[in-house]
């Protein structure tokens, strides 16, 4: 495995881990079809979350969270659209999160969480 992959692997692992503690339940991870992939799909109380994953090891180059641009949430709309085609359930609520983590090689991960980018 190529390090970018093993560091985006453990920061969605971190990311379930976070949201799991914080109330929500995991339905799915790494869900692919060919319009790309969700990272993290969870339920929070009534709300389908959506959730893309940014992991990086510094903010050298900005915050992770700052790499998902509009066009990256129109994309996940897309996804969560084709997720729900392929399921039977309907949700009164979708919500678009952004959990963003540094992971220093040195020293303990930094998580941020954004609801409803």
């Amino acid at each position: 495995m190529k390090p970018k992959d093993a560091l985006g692997k453990y920061g969605e692992e971190l990311a379930a881990r976070y949201l799991s503690k914080n109330g929500m339940v995991i339905l799915e991870r790494n869900w692919r079809c060919d319009l790309g992939e969700i990272d993290v799909i969870a339920r929070d109380q009534d709300e389908l979350v959506i959730c893309e994953v940014k992991t990086r090891r510094s903010a050298s180059f900005g915050e992770p969270i700052e790499c998902v641009t509009p066009r990256k949430v129109r994309r996940m709309r897309g996804l969560a659209l084709r997720w729900l085609d392929t399921r039977s359930v309907s949700p009164r609520n979708i919500r678009f999160d952004v959990v963003g983590i540094l992971a220093p090689i040195v020293g303990p991960p930094t998580i941020t969480h954004i609801r409803g980018v």
